[in-house]
């Protein structure tokens, strides 16, 4: 069983929407496979509260100008980390601190990531390992022409160049 096409719909609005937010590390990962109860996570982070509630609050508009309501808000106030809850769809929003902490994807990795087209890879230190070395997984998001060992994460921050 693979996520729904309503879902991946969701799922590109709700990513595309934290990176026009200029969220870190956006990644829609397909776990329905794994759990009954919800198709796809989006993943994304912010280096601190404010960025965090933008990213949500700009989800939410796209999702709702898309005629999707979330069934659960949990976290909003407190901008540390904010889960949105579409049933197919769940949105979670963390602040960096707290992405590094919990790892998502370290929990979930088994999970086929989704690709979304027009992302703009912006990584913080929990893409990198303690060397700076970008991890093979986030590579191949990035662009399957460049192997990890010939960047680290001081690339994925560099302007205008294109990762």
């Amino acid at each position: 069983m693979t996520a729904s096409a309503e879902a991946l719909e969701m799922s590109r609005i709700a990513a595309l929407a934290a990176d026009e937010k200029l969220a870190n590390d956006v990644v829609v990962l397909d776990v329905s496979e794994q759990l009954v109860i919800t198709d796809c996570f989006v993943i994304a982070s912010a280096s601190n509260e404010r960025q965090v509630n933008s990213v949500v609050e700009n989800i939410e508009d796209k999702l709702r100008e898309a005629g999707h309501k979330p069934v659960r808000k949990e976290g909003t106030r407190e901008g540390r980390w904010a889960l949105l809850d579409y049933v197919d769809l769940v949105v979670h929003v963390q602040h960096d601190d707290e992405r590094n902490f919990y790892g998502l994807e370290r929990l979930w990795k088994d999970c086929p990531v989704v690709p979304v087209a027009g992302i703009e890879a912006r990584s913080t230190e929990w893409g990198a390992d303690s060397d700076g070395e970008v991890a093979d997984e986030y590579v191949a998001d990035l662009d399957p022409d460049i192997e990890a060992a010939d960047l680290d994460a001081a690339d994925l921050d560099e302007p205008g160049s294109g990762r």
